[in-house]
Formats: structure tokens, C-alpha cells, sequence
């Protein structure tokens, strides 16, 4: 548990950066004076408590689903680079997200997250249910190829949906880029239970995907119900990446990233594949991910606000080749 002491403290840093940086800056002295009641200058409380924590609390707690739900599905796949995606997780949100703005002209963010999540879940269940068609049931390998098959559908007819509604498109597409500015405290009631309901399945699940990475005839050897197993992990994927997909749009290379450096750092204490500690290290390290990039957007080129979404990728893309080359290299 040692391992946690130093991703909790960075994780409290970017909360308090967060809390500080932005259109104005507010001192960390003022921001931990705040918090503890000693500030009372009411434009730097109003700043504080009505705009930065609620937007904080949801990039941490979004930040933690992408990061769990990424550590979740490279332990189902045993692939590390799966992402909550392949689930199409994030395609059948994205459709649900234009219906309800083309369709039903709904324009904010707290009306289409119920239609994200919706959509979200849809579409992982369908792919879930694809998966196990055949002699052999669920696989790794039939569930990737279904949540491709899932995935490359959904957002052919996105796509074409928002190309024949500009209006659509214009208000899409904000959402689609991934960000923080949106959210504020009415996002995390919608967003806090079903990422605390995908926390404690992943957390429960942890022991036994232990054993799936032995492979499924040595997890069943060692009396784990595979099919039992796959089912709660992605029953948590599906709360969790479909809450914060709704909540901050579709933000890619979290769940990728953040459960390879969760590796790197379990490995100093010899536990890179112990999921009990990877699960939480991810958790940790999302947040921070997230937050980081929301930061660096407030600030990097003022008086624009990049999104963060668009961080993200700037810094996932490349980990991702690198990563792919890594593991091509390795099995030559």
C-alpha cells in the first residue's frame, strides 16, 4: 500500500492546481484558506466553491472511472492495449447524445448525460450479447471483435446523422471533443452513483482477475466462474465509462495510458500484475491524468480554453505507438 502514498499525494497537488489555475488565478494560500473556512473575501469563495470544486470533483471522479474501467478491460481482453472503447461504450453514447439533440432538441449537458449513459449501455450490452454467440461463448478475442463490429456501426450512423443537421453537428461537437468546462455541481449527483456502483464492482473483482490472467482453463482449475467473472468486469465497465462518458463526452487514451503507468509503478514493489493494487493505482492516477490536462488547457493559451480531451490525445497517441511497437518488438 505503500505504492498509493505517492500517486494520493499528486492526485491532492492537481485538485489543488485545479482549484488555483484558470481564467483567474487564485493563490494556493487563498485556495487552502477557502477550503477551511479562513478566506471570506466572497468573489475568491464564489470562485472557488461555485465554479472549480464541482468541476474538480467530476474530473476526479471521471477521471477514476476511465482509469479503473481501462485497467478493467485490458484484464478481461489480456490485451494492454484494449481501451473502455472497444466496448463501444463510447460510440453508443455519442449516437444517443445526437438523437436527443437532433431529435428531441435537447441542449444541455445535464439533459443528454441520461441519453449518454443510455446509449452507452445499449451498446455494451449488445456487444456483450454478441460475444456470446457461438460454441464457445464469451472469448477475449470475440469480445474485442464485437465491440469493433459495434463500434465502426454506431458511429458510420453518427456520422451520418450529424451531417445532415448542422445544428446537430455545431452542438455535437463540443461534446464530442471531451472537456470539464461544461460540468458543475449538477453533474455529480447524475454522475457519483453509478461510478461508485462500477468502483465496487471492480473492486469485488479484483482476486479473481488474478486468476483470468492465468488463463480461463487455470481460473476455472482454481474454481473461478469465468463467465461469472467476465460478466461483473464489464458490468463496471459499462457504469463506469458510461458515466463519464455523459458527464465530460468521450475522452480517449485514459483508460489506455493510465493502466500501463499503474504497471510501471506497481512493478517497483514487485506487483505489476496484482490487480488488488493495479485497480486502485489506476484509480489514483486517472484523476490526475484528467485534471492535468484540464489544467494545462485553462492556461496554455489564453483567453482560450483547449479542451482537455484534446490533451489527452496530444499525449495518448504517441504512448500508443510507442506502446504498440514495444509489444510488436517483444513478441519477435
Amino acid at each position: 500500500m505503500r505504492l498509493l502514498v505517492l500517486p494520493a499525494g499528486a492526485l491532492a497537488l492537481v485538485c489543488l492546481l485545479s482549484l488555483a489555475l484558470g481564467a483567474r488565478q487564485v493563490p494556493l494560500a487563498d485556495v487552502v484558506g477557502v477550503l477551511s473556512g479562513t478566506v471570506t473575501d466572497q468573489d475568491v469563495r464564489d470562485v472557488v466553491w461555485a465554479v472549480r470544486v464541482p468541476r474538480t470533483l467530476v474530473g476526479v471522479l471521471a477521471g477514476a472511472a476511465l482509469g479503473l474501467s481501462g485497467a478493467l478491460m485490458q484484464a478481461l481482453t489480456r490485451n494492454p492495449l484494449a481501451d473502455p472503447g472497444v466496448l463501444g461504450v463510447s460510440a453508443g453514447a455519442a449516437f444517443a447524445v445526437v438523437l436527443a439533440i437532433g431529435v428531441l432538441g435537447i441542449t444541455a449537458p445535464a439533459g443528454f448525460v441520461w441519453f449518454a449513459f443510455a446509449g452507452a449501455l445499449a451498446a455494451s450490452m449488445t456487444v456483450y450479447g454478441l460475444g456470446r454467440l457461438g460454441r464457445d461463448g464469451l472469448t477475449p478475442v470475440k469480445l474485442a471483435l464485437a465491440g469493433v463490429a459495434v463500434t465502426f456501426l454506431l458511429s458510420s450512423l453518427t456520422s451520418a446523422f450529424v451531417l445532415v443537421d448542422p445544428e446537430s453537428l455545431s452542438r455535437f461537437r463540443f461534446w464530442s471533443a471531451g472537456s470539464l468546462s461544461g460540468t458543475g455541481a449538477q453533474s455529480l449527483p447524475q454522475l457519483a452513483p453509478f461510478v461508485l456502483a462500477g468502483v465496487a464492482l471492480a473492486v469485488a473483482a479484483g482476486p479473481a482477475l488474478n486468476s483470468l490472467a492465468l488463463g480461463d482453463d487455470v481460473a476455472t482449475g482454481l474454481g473461478r466462474r469465468v463467465g461469472l467473472v467476465r460478466l461483473q468486469g464489464m458490468a463496471a465497465v459499462m457504469l463506469l465509462t458510461g458515466a463519464a462518458v455523459a458527464a465530460i463526452g468521450p475522452v480517449v487514451f485514459v483508460g489506455l495510458v493510465v493502466p500501463q503507468v499503474a504497471r510501471m509503478v506497481a512493478g517497483l514493489g514487485g506487483a505489476a500484475t496484482d490487480h488488488r493494487l493495479l485497480l486502485p493505482l489506476s484509480a489514483l492516477l486517472g484523476p490526475c491524468l484528467l485534471l492535468t490536462a484540464d489544467v494545462v488547457g485553462r492556461v496554455v493559451a489564453p483567453p482560450i480554453e483547449v479542451q482537455a480531451g484534446l490533451l489527452v490525445a496530444f499525449v495518448g497517441g504517441p504512448f500508443f505507438v510507442v506502446l504498440a511497437r514495444r509489444r510488436r518488438l517483444a513478441e519477435l
